[in-house]
């Protein structure tokens, strides 16, 4: 087994979408970056790299190349990287930190939608969301950040016939 953690963050814009583990969430400002600057999406992904001694991001992803790309693509292309290092997921947990808005309902959607890409079980997915309690940039509301921690799982192929095994 293999474990990798990342941590993302974005500041806040007016003029964006807010988009949290792939799920649009109704809100004033979005994040602000090259792609869509979803914290959880990107933090997840890097993670798994970090998890196959890859690299991060930005050595697959060049910022050129980016512009407005939806992170359900990066997730896709690293679930693929794992795939070809013959890994699955043991577990994801992720944290968001933003003050606002509260995203306790949008939870369950996140997680569903994080499970279908990466093949794997709903119940393998934590996320949790907390505050700031006020303090700094992220408790002034001026941006959100991610924290993942992922555990790889190898996958062996034992023979024609025989089903991948953990």
């Amino acid at each position: 087994m293999r474990i990798g953690n990342s941590v993302d963050f974005h500041p806040f814009s007016e003029d964006r979408l807010l988009i949290l583990g792939g799920v649009t969430i109704p809100y004033s400002k979005g994040l602000m970056g090259v792609s869509d600057a979803d914290v959880v999406l990107h933090a997840i992904a890097e993670a798994i790299l970090g998890a196959l001694a890859l690299g991060d991001l930005g050595c697959f992803f060049k910022e050129e190349d980016s512009k407005d790309l939806d992170s359900k693509i990066i997730l896709r292309k690293v679930k693929d990287m794992m795939d070809n290092a013959s890994y699955k997921i043991g577990n994801i947990d992720v944290m968001i930190l933003l003050e606002e808005p509260k995203i306790e309902v949008y939870i369950p959607m996140m997680k569903e939608l994080i499970a279908t890409i990466l093949d794997t079980e709903f119940q393998r997915i934590s996320i949790k969301a907390t505050t700031m309690e006020g303090c700094g940039i992220i408790g002034k509301g001026e941006g959100c950040m991610a924290l993942a921690t992922v555990l790889l799982d190898e996958v062996v192929y034992y023979g024609r016939n025989s089903k991948w095994h953990v």
